[in-house]
């Protein structure tokens, strides 16, 4: 049998051990400076197309989908929000276990447990498909995997939103009631900005008037924002934690 280098003490110690308020931090900052990157490398270089939409109106602003779409930005983009997914899964499994501990014995909140963790797969599946297949490559896809992003998200919003409130009214932990208010604040505010954005969408459609859009685009950042912000909660949640990783032993016997 091969000696390594490392003793058997050395193999039973983690590989990374990680603060789990590093680990939400990194994992917010990474899709946000994606795509400040994007609108700013939109703006300075491609200005015109990015903000040129059917109506050939006066437009300020280029849509989230018009600045992730070219190149440099898509790869941007891809790389930020590739290196974002795999820890957002994490995160989702994450929360599944910490409300089957919390929802053991009360049957409505673990199911709501369950259909949270599909919304938040199925909107991380969303933002990596409207992600890897832009607007200006396969329309109809980047668009389906928008609507799912933001129905997916919306809605995991709201059932995250009701079961921290049971948590908030038998737990009297202040870290936990914090979470709550800040998590109540920012679906809200998302869910009004998905209206404004919406608005102007259509309104711009319909009626093709000069600077619409750009309101349109502003709402739809305050939507990744707030969405952004609302998953960032997580550093309250699980401020106690550490994400690791390790090796498993050698030496056990199955």
């Amino acid at each position: 049998m091969l000696q390594g280098p490392y003793s058997s003490l050395d193999r039973d110690r983690p590989l990374v051990r990680l603060p789990f308020t590093s680990f939400a931090v990194v994992t917010v900052l990474l899709p946000l400076t994606g795509l400040i990157a994007c609108l700013f490398i939109s703006l300075i270089y491609h200005f015109e197309d990015s903000t040129y939409t059917h109506c050939q109106v006066s437009n300020y602003l280029p849509s989230i989908s018009s600045a992730i779409s070219r190149v440099p930005e898509r790869y941007v983009w891809r790389c930020c929000i590739g290196l974002h997914s795999a820890p957002r899964f994490l995160v989702a499994a994450a929360y599944f276990s910490f409300y089957r501990g919390r929802f053991a014995s009360r049957l409505p909140e673990l199911l709501l447990s369950g259909l949270a963790l599909l919304c938040s797969l199925a909107e991380n599946t969303g933002l990596l498909l409207l992600t890897y297949v832009s607007s200006t490559e396969t329309y109809s896809v980047h668009k389906n995997g928008f609507i799912t992003f933001i129905a997916s998200s919306l809605l995991h919003m709201l059932i995250t939103c009701r079961l921290w409130y049971v948590i908030r009214r038998h737990y009297v932990n202040q870290e936990e009631i914090t979470s709550y208010r800040w998590k109540l604040r920012l679906f809200l505010f998302n869910i009004s900005c998905c209206a404004a954005a919406a608005y102007f969408f259509r309104r711009h459609n319909k009626y093709c008037e000069d600077g619409v859009y750009t309101l349109f685009a502003v709402f739809e950042y305050l939507v990744v924002f707030s969405n952004m912000a609302f998953h960032m909660t997580a550093f309250w949640d699980f401020g106690s934690k550490e994400v690791m990783v390790g090796t498993a032993p050698e030496d056990k016997r199955y």
